[in-house]
């Protein structure tokens, strides 16, 4: 299904509400946004299979704009916002996109762009215009709000990684070519028969449109004709009260976010009913098992948790009553099997852990990177998101960490994950990155950067903090685990997604040779 299909049976019912503007767009006007974008698209000479980029903040209009890639057929990559210019020259380039769609809060990037993407023919900007870029709003006014005069296929989305160690991939899977009328996608399944989602429902989305999962996930929504609510950014508060005004009954978040919500004074909380929600799923980031036991105490047994990339190569899941049996799960494989591989390629026993990797049927690369879609593979054909982790007796997963984020300290391997976990949930933390530092005598050494919940006022009442945070690591896990100096930073380098940028921290301090020169370091 898609939009077209419930405009026809219910044109105005909302399709799309903005969380802070309230902006509503119904299915009727989505439907014919999306058909006057793909008929511009086509007469600019864009054919199924080809490219486009997109490049926008959470904006009214994100949703027609990719629905009208989609019914043209488009592979349609849409980059993050807080991408710097190099960075979206470089996806822009690379994905081989023949027209660019943008917005005017991007316009000073847009312009820096201009005669950097010279495979680019149509650009187009939203509420603003600029020398080298034509107004979307003025461009599709005078095209057909009918589909296009062809059997129209089906779009595909081609997306980046997030670029935490390097340059972003771009994940390519077959365009299918599938008729758009037939075509609904694994992610309506996954919604209807695991979340008991349908067009009755409604989705409180408040991530990022462009990243993988709610992207999917909005779609998805659309295809089965349910209304979503869209925050223009995360709030911890204005989520809470976004739930309670639209009465929103399915939505998906990452962790971060529920430490923010966890974080709320009670009073501020409990101003909000939230009894309406029937389904709360989370991914993107291991959920630390205190964080989640709350979660559930306050929302009730509705948590839902799956873990999966943007390759599609296999999809973990569990419920709350299956994540209570077994603490600490990301659950059991639903596609593809599970399979935990030492170094040497070989599976290792039930309770070891080893990279993690799926036998499927999926189908994937990264495009222009051989190397790196080599890495990915097992020598049976099986696929590897690059993570670490165990399997129970019951079958269900346990992720340990990425491996590219292992410590070997003193010649002892250390996943920092373990102590990230445990030190967010000290009242006086609000977020944590835990890695390795150079140290001439193991190595490495563990160090942890904390955004604190109020930043010490001196650097007695910074040593004071940093040592009770060390010794309260030291209190449930073996002293190897822990950090042997803490640094406070204002914020920590984390995508709106969830995701934390670590490798930029890991950078920071090689390049200083283990010296601090980016604030205060206090050693236990």
């Amino acid at each position: 299904m898609y939009p077209g299909a419930h405009a026809a049976t219910h044109p105005d019912k909302p399709a799309v509400i903005m969380g802070s503007s309230g902006f509503v767009q119904t299915y009727g006007e989505l439907d014919a946004a999306a058909n006057r974008l793909s008929h511009l698209l086509r007469r600019a000479g864009l054919q199924p299979g080809d490219h486009v980029a997109i490049c926008m903040e959470n904006h009214d209009r994100y949703l027609e704009v990719v629905w009208g890639c989609h019914y043209a057929g488009l592979v349609y990559t849409c980059a993050s916002s807080r991408l710097q210019t190099s960075e979206l020259e470089y996806i822009i380039n690379d994905c081989g996109a023949k027209a660019f769609i943008t917005s005017k809060y991007k316009a000073e990037q847009a312009e820096e762009l201009h005669g950097t993407i010279p495979a680019v023919e149509l650009r187009l900007m939203l509420d603003s215009v600029i020398d080298g870029y034509d107004s979307y709003e003025e461009s599709v006014a005078d095209q057909p709000s009918t589909p296009l005069d062809e059997q129209r296929q089906a779009g595909l989305d081609m997306l980046y990684s997030s670029g935490t160690t390097g340059r972003p991939k771009g994940i390519t899977r077959p365009f299918p070519g599938e008729p758009l009328e037939t075509t609904g996608g694994p992610i309506v399944g996954l919604l209807a028969l695991l979340f008991a989602f349908d067009d009755t429902k409604t989705y409180l989305s408040p991530a990022p449109l462009y990243h993988a999962a709610p992207l999917r996930f909005c779609l998805a929504v659309h295809s089965i004709g349910a209304t979503l609510v869209v925050m223009e950014q995360f709030d911890a508060e204005e989520y809470l009260r976004l739930a309670d005004e639209y009465k929103a009954t399915h939505s998906q978040v990452v962790p971060t976010m529920f430490v923010r919500m966890l974080k709320l004074a009670d009073d501020v909380r409990s101003q909000y009913d939230v009894s309406s929600l029937e389904a709360v799923i989370h991914a993107a980031a291991p959920c630390p098992v205190p964080v989640k036991k709350q979660m559930i105490e306050w929302f009730g047994p509705i948590i839902h948790e799956y873990y999966a990339g943007s390759e599609g190569n296999g999809f973990v899941y569990c419920n709350s009553e299956q994540w209570l049996a077994h603490e600490g799960t990301v659950g059991q494989a639903v596609t593809g099997i599970l399979h935990i591989v030492d170094d040497d390629g070989e599976e290792v026993p039930t309770g070891a852990s080893g990279t993690v990797f799926f036998e499927s049927e999926a189908e994937f690369e990264y495009h222009n990177d051989p190397e790196k879609t080599a890495a990915s593979r097992h020598p049976k054909g099986w696929t590897t998101l690059g993570d670490v982790g165990y399997l129970d007796d019951d079958g269900f997963l346990y992720l340990t960490d990425r491996k590219a984020y292992m410590i070997i300290t003193g010649g002892v391997n250390v996943y920092p994950q373990e102590a990230e976990n445990l030190l967010v949930t000290h009242p006086k933390v609000i977020d944590v990155a835990v890695f390795g530092v150079p140290n001439d005598d193991f190595g490495e050494e563990v160090k942890a950067v904390v955004q604190p919940r109020e930043m010490p006022a001196d650097d007695a009442a910074a040593s004071a903090l940093a040592g009770e945070l060390i010794q309260f690591c030291r209190s449930e896990l073996a002293d190897v685990k822990c950090p042997r100096s803490v640094d406070f930073r204002e914020e920590l380098p984390r995508h709106p997604t969830g995701k934390l940028y670590k490798r930029l921290l890991k950078d920071e301090y090689a390049r200083a040779a283990g010296k601090d020169s980016f604030g205060r370091s206090f050693s236990s």
